[in-house]
């Protein structure tokens, strides 16, 4: 006769989990500009925290060698979990690699300038290539969003400083899709 009673407790945090995991906020309508929203057929499938430096390099401008510019190089950053525990990090190609190995390398799809002019633009890239079987390996888009400096130094790039490497700090946030299931 008490069978029923337990039953109904055993339902109680199954149904609170349930719950729960209903509140969570779909990625996919997050506020982000249409030019960067991934396709409707990908979900997420990590998230992660970009702490690091944006490399640029004072040199001679591609279409006129005898202006000067910052032309940007490569990002150099770590990559962090919502508990703040390093997960892998971002470098030239652009390429994410996780610490199971795995890596994606992008290419830019399109991009937003974002809300803040004083830092790097937001991005809707495409996986041109992964690497291993791990997360990131199943990579299709990623999104760069919330960033926080990262622009190009306002010092002024001449002939004299040609070859000069600036490293600015910048932050974002970076979502990472897969296909869905």
């Amino acid at each position: 006769m008490k069978m029923p009673h337990v039953v109904a407790m055993m339902l109680v945090p199954i149904a609170a989990i349930i719950a729960g995991c209903a509140t969570v906020p779909d990625v996919s309508m997050l506020s982000v500009p249409v030019s960067i929203k991934v396709p409707e057929n990908e979900v997420l499938l990590l998230t992660a925290q970009a702490t690091g430096v944006q490399i640029y390099e004072c040199s001679a401008k591609k279409n006129d060698p005898m202006r000067f510019e910052w032309a940007f190089k490569a990002p150099e950053a770590e990559l962090y979990d919502k508990a703040g525990r390093k997960i892998g990090s971002h470098y030239a190609g652009p390429t994410w690699e996780s610490n199971d190995g795995s890596k994606v390398i992008g290419e830019v799809r399109s991009r937003d300038n974002g809300p803040d002019a004083s830092a790097i633009p937001w991005l809707l890239l495409s996986a041109k290539s992964t690497v291993g079987t791990g997360i990131l390996g199943q990579t299709r888009s990623i999104q760069r969003v919330n960033t926080i400096g990262g622009i190009a130094p306002a010092d002024v790039c001449s002939q004299a400083k040609a070859g000069q490497v600036a490293r600015v700090n910048y932050k974002a946030t970076y979502y990472f899709f897969t296909a869905k299931p």
